[in-house]
């Protein structure tokens, strides 16, 4: 077996791969010509959206957000924790989806 040799340019790739994956894709203002795409999915403890654009066929962000679910909510089967996160990002997301939109959902 061979033996890692954890060298400066190992420890510097190592510092900036942590940081790629430690912030944010940066954020886009919105193209008001472009349908929206609204992303959601739900874990056992919480929901997110993602409210994006697609431009040239490449998708961008717009806006991140995501919520703790309260303990009745956590008692929620997964389809209807699905549907939460719908609603949530409707609501969230509703000073932009005032024309054509679209819901993508995992489940």
């Amino acid at each position: 077996m061979n033996k890692i040799i954890w060298d400066d340019r190992c420890q510097r790739s190592f510092e900036e791969l942590k940081l790629f994956l430690t912030i944010a894709p940066i954020v886009r203002a919105p193209n008001w010509q472009l349908p929206f795409e609204v992303m959601c999915d739900a874990i056992d403890f919480t929901i997110g959206a993602v409210l994006g654009q697609r431009e040239d066929g490449k998708p961008y962000v717009i806006y991140y957000a995501s919520n703790t679910l309260n303990e009745a909510q956590r008692n929620y089967t997964t389809t209807k924790k699905e549907l939460l996160a719908v609603v949530f990002a409707l609501d969230k997301f509703r000073a932009y989806l005032v024309e054509f939109f679209i819901v993508v959902n995992f489940h």
